[in-house]
């Protein structure tokens, strides 16, 4: 008989998007992202942070004061990351877990890439007006949109090489 608590599509590819989240070097919000197939081949990751080639000591990671001096103009969403980090397939009909509702900017960039559902787990901007418009473009291009369904809080990994089998 097969074992009833395996964890669900949605909740395998949330896990990967907030396992990705925990690369970001961001000290205030971590996000990460997880771009998956029709066939539920994962295709791309991503998780906010600074561009190739630039070091996280020498970027701003504030969120207030002159734009230059904030993290804003430099990081790189977790979305847009997993877009730009694909396997070098066509997106068109993936669809992409973040946990965080995408920003307008990256909401862009997953209708240009032709991803049809995005799947979240938090939409605690939701009053901002980037998000809003996020919601306006996914509604206007057919793009699908829902909060990730869990049947669990949280669910443990243990990375010692002992096997309990």
């Amino acid at each position: 008989m097969k074992r009833k608590d395996y964890i669900s599509w949605d909740e395998y590819f949330m896990g990967l998007a907030v396992l990705s989240a925990k690369r970001s070097k961001d000290p205030g919000t971590q996000v990460g992202a997880c771009i998956v197939n029709t066939r539920n081949k994962v295709v791309g990751m991503g998780y906010n942070g600074l561009p190739i080639g630039c070091s996280d000591d020498q970027f701003p990671w504030v969120k207030e004061g002159d734009f230059l001096d904030t993290k804003y103009p430099y990081v790189c969403h977790a979305e847009l990351n997993a877009i730009l980090n694909n396997v070098g397939i066509d997106l068109n009909g993936c669809r992409i877990y973040s946990t965080l509702f995408p920003c307008n900017e990256c909401a862009k960039a997953i209708i240009q890439s032709g991803i049809k559902e995005v799947v979240y787990l938090s939409d605690k901007y939701s009053e901002n007006s980037d998000v809003k418009v996020s919601k306006i473009l996914f509604d206007t291009a057919g793009i699908k949109y829902r909060i990730v369904e869990v049947n669990r809080k949280n669910i443990c990994l243990d990375l010692t090489d002992e096997n309990d089998e």
